[in-house]
């Protein structure tokens, strides 16, 4: 809006220079008149190109002097808006540092970290408690239009993640694009916040050691994964809709983590409530068929699908 007005000044100025006078006495051109466009909308007025005729003045009067203050509400308020919003953005990151705790940090927000985000959400985890930490600042703006708090910033130095308040964090997802990427992260998760759950997304499968021995509490091989619901899948083709609607927490079977009931303890796990997959015990994961599992122990977590409510 700013350089529209200075082309309106100018071609009004051309359209009128034969009303004005040049203090050197040459004729007035395009330069000439971008010159007292920009010097006169500036308010800087050095005073060597002048209107002297009735129509000139006429015309600064109608046109260059509501464009002068058509320019300056533009500029000022521009930096107003500017200002304010960095000010509210400020305060607002200053409210939610305060508070932050036990939340979610994703790092990267591409495919998989938006799908980790979608799946947090409809787990029924508060957007407010979700970070992304995002290098790419389109790819922010995305996040940030999403509804989460983002952090834009390389999630692999250890500053980007202090800001996204990793040590108070309950989980940090890592999903980037690369697995190199994603040992980097890991490392530099795991240093800053030792308690954290972080479970990391990798490619090829022979890196997955590499993430664990980074720190890595659990890894997901998505290549490996979606190749083998598609070999499944083309022998059995209803497999892909089970898994699916497994996958889509907020409707339909959902797999729950639990901790084993007061009176489930010494029984197999067949007659423990809801349909039971495996147990965590003492952090191995055991199998339903696992021979141990003939008596449930204190402190066993048990995953499977909730028993049916009637």
């Amino acid at each position: 809006m700013a350089v529209g007005l200075l082309f309106v000044v100018a071609l009004t100025v051309l359209a009128t220079r034969g009303g004005y006078v040049d203090e050197t006495g040459r004729t007035i051109g395009l330069l000439d008149a971008l010159y007292y466009a920009s010097v006169t909308v500036t308010t800087t007025g050095y005073g060597d190109l002048t209107p002297v005729t009735p129509g000139a003045r006429l015309a600064a009067l109608l046109v260059i002097t509501p464009a002068r203050v058509a320019f300056l509400l533009v500029v000022v308020g521009t930096t107003v808006e500017l200002l304010t919003d960095r000010w509210r953005e400020t305060i607002r990151h200053d409210r939610w540092r305060t508070r932050v705790k036990d939340h979610h940090v994703i790092c990267g927000y591409g495919v998989k970290g938006r799908a980790a985000a979608r799946a947090l959400d409809a787990d029924g985890l508060d957007g407010r408690d979700i970070v992304i930490v995002e290098s790419d600042p389109e790819v922010a703006e995305t996040a940030s239009a999403d509804g989460y708090t983002v952090v834009t910033g390389d999630a692999s130095r250890s500053r980007t993640l202090l800001e996204a308040h990793i040590e108070r964090c309950r989980a940090v997802i890592v999903a980037p694009e690369r697995d190199d990427t994603a040992v980097l992260i890991t490392l530099t998760a795991r240093e800053l916040a030792p308690d954290a759950t972080i479970v990391a997304s990798v490619r090829e499968r022979e890196n997955a050691h590499l993430l664990r021995q980074s720190g890595a509490d659990a890894v997901i091989t998505s290549a490996e994964t979606s190749g083998r619901l598609l070999g499944v899948t083309s022998r059995n083709p209803h497999v892909a809709a089970v898994v699916t609607d497994l996958l889509q927490t907020s409707q339909g079977l959902a797999i729950e983590e639990r901790e084993v009931l007061p009176d489930e303890i010494g029984r197999p796990v067949s007659e423990a409530h809801g349909l039971i997959m495996a147990v965590v015990r003492r952090g191995t994961m055991l199998r339903y068929d696992n021979a141990a599992l003939d008596e449930l122990k204190p402190g066993d977590l048990l995953l499977g699908l909730p028993e049916r409510r009637r």
